[in-house]
C-alpha cells in the first residue's frame, strides 16, 4: 500500500515561495530560461536565503516531532524548475534541515494539475498564474508576497491568521457590501445571523488544522489561529455562529470595523497572514509574511 496523504495537512510550496529567489527570477525574465538554468547550476552549492514561506514551513514541520510514527504535516516542493536546476534547491533544503522528501518539477509547465493527486490542502507560490489555476480548481491557494526574513529564532507554535469574507467564508456578503453598500451588508448579516455562511476557499484548510489541534490539550496546541476581519458588531454575530456550526476552532478573533489590520497581525506574531485585498496586504507584508488570496475566475468580485 502506498504512502497515504489523505489524512495529513499537506502543504505544497514553490521554490520561490520557500526561498528568496527574486534575483534568479529577474535573470529568467530578462535573459530567458537557458541563462537561468546556467546560473542555478553554477550556484548549486550556494545556500539560498530564506523566503516568505520559510518560517511557516519550518514551524509546521516541527509538529511531526510529536508524531514520529504518524506524521501530521507533509510539505511538498512544487516548482516550474526542471530536475537539473532542482539540485540547488534540494541542497538548501538539506542544509536548513527541513524534512521535505517529496517534490514535483514541471519544467516550466503549469503545476496546478498535480495538486489534487498530491492531496494538497494549501498551495503557496509566487507565480500568480499557478495560484489562479489552483484557486479555480477549488484548492486553497495564495500568492506569496516578498518578505525579508531576518529572524533566525523560530517558534514551537505555528501562528496562522486569516481574513474572513472571500477567504474563510464565501464572497456572498462581500459582494453585497461592494455592490449595495454598508447598510445593505449590515441588514443582510443581521437577517441571516443564525444562518451559517457558505465555505470560502480556506474553510477546508481551517478544518484540517482544527483536526490537528484536537489531538492536543488546548494549552499545548502547536498551531494557533486567528481571524482578523474588518467586520464589527453586529456583523460579527454571524461569524461566531458560523464557526460554531462548522465545529471548527479559532483561537483568537479580531473584529476591527475598518481599523488597519497590520498592527494586530504583527502583534499576533503570524507566521503568515491570508487576505484578499491589497489595501491590507501592502502594510502587513512589511512586517509579517503575507499572501494574497485570489478570486476564482467566475467570481463576481472580479467584475466589480
Amino acid at each position: 500500500m502506498g504512502y497515504d496523504l489523505e489524512k495529513k495537512l499537506v502543504i505544497a510550496i514553490s521554490s520561490r515561495a520557500l526561498f528568496d529567489l527574486e534575483e534568479e527570477n529577474k535573470i529568467f525574465e530578462k535573459n530567458g530560461v537557458d541563462e537561468y538554468y546556467k546560473h542555478q547550476i553554477s550556484k548549486e552549492d550556494e545556500l539560498i536565503k530564506k523566503g516568505t514561506g520559510f518560517r511557516l514551513v519550518k514551524n509546521l514541520l516541527r509538529i511531526n516531532e510529536d508524531f514520529p510514527e504518524d506524521k501530521q504535516v507533509e510539505v511538498i516542493i512544487m516548482s516550474r524548475n526542471n530536475a537539473a536546476t532542482s539540485l540547488r534547491i534540494t541542497k538548501s533544503i538539506e542544509k536548513y534541515n527541513l524534512d521535505i522528501a517529496r517534490s514535483a518539477w514541471s519544467g516550466g509547465n503549469d503545476i496546478s494539475k498535480y495538486l489534487k493527486p498530491f492531496k494538497v490542502d494549501l498551495f503557496l507560490s509566487a507565480n500568480e498564474l499557478d495560484v489562479q489555476n489552483a484557486i479555480n480548481e477549488g484548492i486553497a491557494s495564495a500568492r506569496i508576497l516578498p518578505f525579508e526574513e531576518n529572524n533566525d529564532e523560530f517558534s514551537t507554535q505555528v501562528k496562522i491568521a486569516f481574513d474572513g469574507d472571500a477567504v474563510l467564508f464565501s464572497e456572498e456578503s462581500e459582494v453585497i457590501y461592494k455592490t449595495q453598500g454598508l447598510d445593505a451588508f449590515l441588514e443582510n448579516e443581521k437577517k441571516n445571523a443564525n444562518n451559517a455562511m457558505k465555505s470560502g476557499p480556506f474553510a477546508q484548510l481551517l478544518r484540517v488544522i482544527s483536526n490537528i489541534q484536537a489531538k492536543y490539550h488546548k494549552e499545548q496546541t502547536p498551531i494557533r489561529t486567528a481571524l482578523i476581519t474588518a467586520r464589527n458588531s453586529p456583523a460579527h454575530e454571524r461569524v461566531i455562529r458560523t464557526l460554531s456550526q462548522w465545529n471548527v476552532r479559532l483561537d483568537e478573533s479580531f473584529f476591527l470595523g475598518g481599523v488597519d489590520k497590520y498592527e494586530v497581525v504583527k502583534a499576533f506574531g503570524a507566521d503568515i497572514f491570508f487576505d484578499d485585498q491589497d489595501v491590507h496586504l501592502e502594510s502587513t507584508s512589511k512586517s509579517t509574511p503575507s499572501a494574497k488570496v485570489l478570486y476564482p475566475e467566475e467570481s463576481i468580485l472580479n467584475r466589480i
